[in-house]
């Protein structure tokens, strides 16, 4: 799998962690950013991180921030993006299996290392369900997405 990778400086250590855990489970890293400790703005990072996304060039990414919490609003901003904080193992995989997220948030200052390693794990080996009921779910927030998209642009 192609991931995109991410964090702010609240994030970067747990990060540094996490990456050999993201190649031993087959991935190919492209990391976005930041690249240290200096501070950053979140959403600068979540931007380039979800452009890779919405280019092609990955199929997922994960994102590691103070809580999460402000990485997942701002990801959700992002047309084709739909992004959760998980900090549970139930979530990290349901949101896939339910949702298809493709923007899993971790916050570095709530989980440590050990369970972010299984939040990993179970995010990367889920599967969007092929039940239909999911799939038109998903559809509907798709069609939201445009919905909002097509009144920004009448506005304007």
């Amino acid at each position: 799998m192609k991931l995109a990778v991410g964090s702010d400086h609240c994030g970067y250590e747990l990060k540094l962690v996490l990456k050999p855990v993201m190649e031993k489970l087959g991935c190919e890293i492209t990391d976005y950013g930041c690249h240290s400790l200096e501070p950053v703005d979140f959403p600068d990072v979540v931007r380039n991180v979800c452009e890779g996304i919405r280019s092609g060039k990955q199929d997922r990414a994960i994102i590691v921030c103070g809580t999460g919490v402000g990485a997942a609003i701002a990801a959700n901003k992002i047309p084709g993006i739909r992004a959760s904080v998980c900090h549970d193992i139930h979530t990290a995989h349901q949101c896939v299996e339910h949702d298809d997220v493709n923007v899993m948030c971790i916050g570095a200052q709530i989980v440590g290392a050990w369970l972010a390693e299984d939040l990993i794990a179970s995010f990367l080996n889920a599967r969007f369900s092929t039940e239909d009921h999911f799939q038109r779910r998903v559809r509907k927030l798709h069609d939201i997405e445009l919905e909002a998209a097509r009144e920004l642009q009448d506005k304007n």
